[in-house]
Protein backbone atom coordinates (compact mmCIF):
# COMPACT_ATOMS: atom_id res chain seq x y z
CA UNK A 1 0.00 0.00 0.00
CA UNK A 2 1.31 3.67 -0.90
CA UNK A 3 1.88 5.54 2.50
CA UNK A 4 -0.52 8.34 1.09
CA UNK A 5 -3.00 6.02 -0.02
CA UNK A 6 -6.29 6.63 2.11
CA UNK A 7 -8.30 3.67 3.58
CA UNK A 8 -11.87 2.89 3.63
CA UNK A 9 -13.70 0.37 5.80
CA UNK A 10 -16.88 -0.48 4.09
CA UNK A 11 -19.64 -3.05 6.01
CA UNK A 12 -21.56 -4.95 4.35
CA UNK A 13 -19.36 -5.48 1.27
CA UNK A 14 -20.05 -9.18 -0.20
CA UNK A 15 -23.03 -7.60 -2.57
CA UNK A 16 -25.45 -5.46 -2.98
CA UNK A 17 -24.70 -1.39 -2.74
CA UNK A 18 -21.59 -2.51 -0.21
CA UNK A 19 -19.72 -4.37 -3.23
CA UNK A 20 -20.40 -1.96 -5.60
CA UNK A 21 -19.36 0.79 -3.24
CA UNK A 22 -16.09 -1.02 -2.30
CA UNK A 23 -15.44 -1.48 -5.85
CA UNK A 24 -15.87 2.36 -6.86
CA UNK A 25 -13.97 3.09 -4.18
CA UNK A 26 -10.88 1.17 -4.98
CA UNK A 27 -11.17 3.27 -8.62
CA UNK A 28 -11.20 6.28 -6.73
CA UNK A 29 -7.85 5.52 -5.08
CA UNK A 30 -8.32 4.41 -1.97
CA UNK A 31 -7.27 1.03 -0.01
CA UNK A 32 -10.75 -1.03 0.52
CA UNK A 33 -11.35 -3.24 3.70
CA UNK A 34 -14.61 -4.89 2.91
CA UNK A 35 -16.48 -6.60 6.06
CA UNK A 36 -18.29 -9.79 6.05
CA UNK A 37 -19.59 -12.00 8.67
CA UNK A 38 -18.01 -15.03 6.76
CA UNK A 39 -15.52 -13.07 4.66
CA UNK A 40 -14.00 -16.24 4.18
CA UNK A 41 -16.43 -17.46 1.85
CA UNK A 42 -16.70 -14.47 -0.16
CA UNK A 43 -15.62 -14.86 -3.72
CA UNK A 44 -12.57 -11.94 -3.95
CA UNK A 45 -12.95 -9.30 -6.16
CA UNK A 46 -10.22 -6.57 -7.35
CA UNK A 47 -8.73 -4.48 -4.92
CA UNK A 48 -10.52 -5.17 -1.68
CA UNK A 49 -9.38 -7.04 1.42
CA UNK A 50 -12.04 -9.00 3.62
CA UNK A 51 -12.37 -9.46 7.31
CA UNK A 52 -14.62 -10.88 9.08
CA UNK A 53 -17.36 -8.72 11.21
CA UNK A 54 -20.51 -9.19 12.85
CA UNK A 55 -21.45 -5.36 13.45
CA UNK A 56 -23.99 -7.05 15.78
CA UNK A 57 -21.05 -8.16 18.41
CA UNK A 58 -19.34 -6.07 20.61
CA UNK A 59 -16.28 -8.35 20.25
CA UNK A 60 -16.23 -8.46 16.71
CA UNK A 61 -16.35 -5.26 15.98
CA UNK A 62 -13.57 -4.12 18.07
CA UNK A 63 -11.04 -7.25 16.54
CA UNK A 64 -12.19 -6.07 13.29
CA UNK A 65 -11.17 -2.13 13.46
CA UNK A 66 -8.02 -3.50 15.02
CA UNK A 67 -6.89 -5.54 12.58
CA UNK A 68 -7.58 -2.85 9.70
CA UNK A 69 -5.02 -0.47 11.76
CA UNK A 70 -2.44 -3.32 12.61
CA UNK A 71 -2.45 -3.87 9.06
CA UNK A 72 -2.99 -0.39 6.93
CA UNK A 73 -2.49 2.07 10.15
CA UNK A 74 -5.68 4.78 9.39
CA UNK A 75 -8.98 4.64 8.22
CA UNK A 76 -10.20 7.47 6.38
CA UNK A 77 -13.47 6.54 5.24
CA UNK A 78 -16.30 4.47 7.54
CA UNK A 79 -19.11 3.47 4.93
CA UNK A 80 -21.69 1.79 7.19
CA UNK A 81 -23.35 0.08 5.02
CA UNK A 82 -24.59 -3.21 6.31
CA UNK A 83 -28.31 -3.41 7.13
CA UNK A 84 -31.69 -6.10 7.53
CA UNK A 85 -34.39 -5.25 6.62
CA UNK A 86 -38.03 -5.96 7.88
CA UNK A 87 -41.82 -6.07 6.88
CA UNK A 88 -45.12 -6.41 7.55
CA UNK A 89 -47.46 -4.59 10.10
CA UNK A 90 -46.13 -3.10 13.18
CA UNK A 91 -48.33 -4.96 14.99
CA UNK A 92 -47.29 -8.26 13.47
CA UNK A 93 -43.20 -8.49 14.91
CA UNK A 94 -42.66 -9.66 17.96
CA UNK A 95 -40.23 -7.63 20.30
CA UNK A 96 -37.43 -9.80 19.64
CA UNK A 97 -37.51 -9.25 15.84
CA UNK A 98 -37.55 -5.30 16.05
CA UNK A 99 -34.53 -5.48 18.32
CA UNK A 100 -32.73 -7.48 16.26
CA UNK A 101 -33.06 -4.77 13.09
CA UNK A 102 -32.29 -2.00 15.58
CA UNK A 103 -29.26 -4.15 16.95
CA UNK A 104 -28.23 -4.44 13.23
CA UNK A 105 -29.34 -0.73 11.45
CA UNK A 106 -28.63 1.13 14.48
CA UNK A 107 -26.74 -0.21 17.40
CA UNK A 108 -24.19 -1.66 14.78
CA UNK A 109 -23.50 1.70 13.07
CA UNK A 110 -23.07 3.17 16.54
CA UNK A 111 -20.74 0.15 17.25
CA UNK A 112 -18.67 0.63 13.86
CA UNK A 113 -18.25 4.93 14.61
CA UNK A 114 -17.40 4.31 18.27
CA UNK A 115 -14.51 2.15 17.03
CA UNK A 116 -13.43 4.27 14.59
CA UNK A 117 -13.51 8.21 16.04
CA UNK A 118 -10.72 7.32 17.72
CA UNK A 119 -8.42 6.75 15.09
CA UNK A 120 -9.61 9.37 13.17
CA UNK A 121 -9.80 12.02 15.85
CA UNK A 122 -5.98 10.91 16.27
CA UNK A 123 -5.45 11.44 12.68
CA UNK A 124 -7.77 15.09 12.82
CA UNK A 125 -9.62 13.71 10.21
CA UNK A 126 -12.06 11.11 8.54
CA UNK A 127 -15.18 10.86 7.05
CA UNK A 128 -18.34 8.33 8.42
CA UNK A 129 -20.79 7.79 5.32
CA UNK A 130 -23.95 6.30 6.79
CA UNK A 131 -25.88 4.33 4.28
CA UNK A 132 -29.76 5.64 5.33
CA UNK A 133 -32.90 5.66 2.69
CA UNK A 134 -35.83 7.26 1.32
CA UNK A 135 -37.48 5.87 4.37
CA UNK A 136 -35.27 7.36 6.68
CA UNK A 137 -37.37 10.63 6.00
CA UNK A 138 -40.83 9.79 4.70
CA UNK A 139 -43.08 7.15 6.38
CA UNK A 140 -43.58 3.60 4.39
CA UNK A 141 -46.68 1.42 6.12
CA UNK A 142 -45.98 -2.12 6.14
CA UNK A 143 -42.32 -1.35 6.85
CA UNK A 144 -42.40 0.48 10.26
CA UNK A 145 -39.67 -1.18 12.06
CA UNK A 146 -37.30 -0.84 8.83
CA UNK A 147 -38.57 3.09 8.60
CA UNK A 148 -37.97 3.45 11.89
CA UNK A 149 -34.42 2.31 12.05
CA UNK A 150 -33.36 4.64 9.03
CA UNK A 151 -34.84 7.43 11.23
CA UNK A 152 -32.89 7.14 13.80
CA UNK A 153 -30.01 6.84 11.86
CA UNK A 154 -31.01 10.21 10.37
CA UNK A 155 -31.25 11.81 13.62
CA UNK A 156 -28.09 9.99 14.60
CA UNK A 157 -25.70 11.12 11.85
CA UNK A 158 -26.70 15.25 11.65
CA UNK A 159 -26.49 14.86 15.58
CA UNK A 160 -22.89 13.30 15.41
CA UNK A 161 -21.56 15.72 12.44
CA UNK A 162 -21.98 18.74 14.41
CA UNK A 163 -19.90 16.96 17.80
CA UNK A 164 -17.01 15.40 15.65
CA UNK A 165 -16.54 18.53 12.92
CA UNK A 166 -14.11 20.72 15.35
CA UNK A 167 -11.55 16.97 15.26
CA UNK A 168 -11.58 17.26 11.34
CA UNK A 169 -14.40 14.61 10.74
CA UNK A 170 -17.70 14.60 9.23
CA UNK A 171 -20.51 12.61 9.49
CA UNK A 172 -23.11 12.05 6.22
CA UNK A 173 -25.72 10.23 4.67
CA UNK A 174 -26.48 8.39 1.57
CA UNK A 175 -30.40 8.34 1.06
CA UNK A 176 -30.78 5.52 -1.77
CA UNK A 177 -34.41 4.96 -3.00
CA UNK A 178 -35.27 1.39 -4.12
CA UNK A 179 -32.06 -0.56 -5.72
CA UNK A 180 -32.22 -3.56 -7.84
CA UNK A 181 -30.71 -6.01 -4.83
CA UNK A 182 -31.38 -9.22 -3.32
CA UNK A 183 -31.40 -6.98 -0.02
CA UNK A 184 -35.23 -7.89 0.48
CA UNK A 185 -34.78 -11.51 0.51
CA UNK A 186 -33.29 -11.27 3.80
CA UNK A 187 -36.27 -9.38 5.22
CA UNK A 188 -37.31 -10.84 8.56
CA UNK A 189 -41.19 -11.60 8.04
CA UNK A 190 -44.02 -10.95 10.73
CA UNK A 191 -43.83 -13.68 13.51
CA UNK A 192 -47.49 -13.12 14.62
CA UNK A 193 -48.91 -12.01 11.05
CA UNK A 194 -53.08 -11.24 11.57
CA UNK A 195 -55.44 -12.27 9.39
CA UNK A 196 -56.70 -8.54 9.12
CA UNK A 197 -53.61 -7.47 7.79
CA UNK A 198 -53.14 -10.05 5.06
CA UNK A 199 -54.04 -8.09 2.11
CA UNK A 200 -52.40 -4.55 3.08
CA UNK A 201 -49.65 -6.45 4.11
CA UNK A 202 -49.62 -8.40 0.20
CA UNK A 203 -50.50 -5.67 -1.64
CA UNK A 204 -47.55 -4.21 0.27
CA UNK A 205 -45.10 -6.85 -0.32
CA UNK A 206 -45.49 -6.83 -4.11
CA UNK A 207 -45.05 -2.99 -4.71
CA UNK A 208 -42.05 -3.50 -2.93
CA UNK A 209 -40.76 -6.48 -4.95
CA UNK A 210 -41.60 -4.36 -8.01
CA UNK A 211 -39.82 -1.64 -6.95
CA UNK A 212 -36.97 -2.85 -5.84
CA UNK A 213 -36.82 -5.22 -9.60
CA UNK A 214 -37.34 -1.67 -11.71
CA UNK A 215 -35.12 -0.03 -8.85
CA UNK A 216 -31.55 2.19 -9.05
CA UNK A 217 -28.47 -0.21 -9.74
CA UNK A 218 -26.45 -0.47 -6.97
CA UNK A 219 -23.73 1.60 -8.92
CA UNK A 220 -25.75 5.01 -8.72
CA UNK A 221 -25.75 4.59 -4.97
CA UNK A 222 -22.01 3.43 -5.14
CA UNK A 223 -21.48 7.29 -7.15
CA UNK A 224 -23.47 9.16 -3.96
CA UNK A 225 -21.09 7.64 -1.59
CA UNK A 226 -17.63 7.97 -3.31
CA UNK A 227 -18.57 11.57 -3.58
CA UNK A 228 -20.00 11.49 0.45
CA UNK A 229 -16.53 10.07 1.03
CA UNK A 230 -14.32 12.69 -1.23
CA UNK A 231 -16.26 16.09 -1.41
CA UNK A 232 -13.82 18.38 0.09
CA UNK A 233 -16.90 20.31 1.28
CA UNK A 234 -19.10 17.52 2.44
CA UNK A 235 -22.95 18.07 2.32
CA UNK A 236 -25.09 16.60 5.11
CA UNK A 237 -27.48 14.15 3.07
CA UNK A 238 -26.75 12.26 -0.80
CA UNK A 239 -29.82 11.24 -2.27
CA UNK A 240 -28.94 8.50 -4.67
CA UNK A 241 -30.73 8.79 -7.88
CA UNK A 242 -33.30 10.85 -9.32
CA UNK A 243 -36.31 8.85 -7.36
CA UNK A 244 -34.55 10.17 -4.14
CA UNK A 245 -34.02 13.45 -5.35
CA UNK A 246 -37.92 13.42 -6.42
CA UNK A 247 -38.66 12.25 -2.79
CA UNK A 248 -36.74 14.81 -1.32
CA UNK A 249 -38.83 17.42 -3.26
CA UNK A 250 -42.29 15.93 -2.44
CA UNK A 251 -40.76 15.94 1.60
CA UNK A 252 -39.71 19.52 1.74
CA UNK A 253 -42.43 21.25 0.34
CA UNK A 254 -45.92 19.32 -0.01
CA UNK A 255 -48.50 20.97 2.29
CA UNK A 256 -48.63 18.08 5.28
CA UNK A 257 -52.29 17.25 4.06
CA UNK A 258 -51.06 16.73 0.51
CA UNK A 259 -48.36 14.66 1.73
CA UNK A 260 -50.01 12.15 3.91
CA UNK A 261 -52.69 11.90 1.04
CA UNK A 262 -49.85 11.07 -1.40
CA UNK A 263 -48.43 8.23 1.19
CA UNK A 264 -51.67 6.57 1.44
CA UNK A 265 -52.49 6.77 -2.32
CA UNK A 266 -48.76 5.34 -3.45
CA UNK A 267 -49.27 2.80 -0.61
CA UNK A 268 -52.68 1.68 -2.40
CA UNK A 269 -54.53 2.36 1.70
CA UNK A 270 -58.30 3.94 1.49
CA UNK A 271 -58.34 8.37 2.02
Amino acid sequence: MNARQPVALVTGASSGIGKAAALSLVEAGYTVVGTSRKAAKVEPFAGVTFVDLDVADDGSVAAAVKQVIERFGRIDVLVNNAGFGSAGAAEESSIAQDQRVFDINVFGLFRMTKAVLPHMRAQRSGRIVNISSVVGFIPVPYMAVYTASKHAVEGYTESLDHEIREFGIRAVLVEPAWTNTAFEANATVPAQPLAFYDERRSASEQRQAAAIKRGDDPAVVAKAIVAAATDAKPKLRYPAGPMSGRVHTLRRFAPTRIFDQQIRKMNGLPA
